[in-house]
């Protein structure tokens, strides 16, 4: 069984979704007994759980160790939140970190450290706040889990 774990901004630009889109399916399709790892933040992670399980593919929901939905942004967004959850095969619940960028970092760190391969949609810039995409990258890359990076060249981020 392969384990895919995802990290990647919260807001994408339209210019960037049908290579990331792309390049999920790729992923999730390379391996017939592909999990997929997501903390079901809003952007990457929600579309990542949502191609895998419209896949067949199972998902555990990794959440941060904090009031997570409440800060996952509007009620469109937490609705979705919930909807993925509620169709994952399993949940971790982390424990309670110190602050939101140590429970988004704590959160980060254990899918890289649970997968066996990481799908970063990451822009390439340095991460905005400690637990962010180039955090989680940096790890992934430091502890020797392979990273693929889906943007498209050119495109930047607000």
């Amino acid at each position: 069984m392969s384990h895919i774990g995802v990290t990647g901004h919260r807001h994408l630009p339209a210019a960037v979704l049908p290579a990331v889109r792309l390049g999920m399916t790729a992923e999730l399709s390379a391996c017939a007994d592909a999990r997929a790892l997501s903390s079901l933040a809003a952007g990457a992670d929600q579309l990542f759980a949502g191609i895998a399980l419209d896949r067949g593919v199972p998902v555990t929901a990794v959440i941060p160790g904090m009031d997570y939905e409440a800060h996952l942004g509007d009620e469109e967004v937490r609705a979705s939140y919930r909807r993925l959850l509620e169709s994952c095969t399993a949940r971790v619940d982390l424990p309670r970190e110190p602050t939101h960028e140590d429970a988004y970092y704590a959160a980060g760190r254990w899918i890289v450290d649970h997968a066996d391969r990481l799908v970063a949609v990451w822009d390439g810039r340095p991460a905005r706040g400690r637990g962010g995409t180039a955090d989680v990258v940096a790890y992934a890359r430091r502890t020797g889990v392979p990273v693929r990076v889906l943007w498209s060249p050119g495109v930047t981020r607000d």
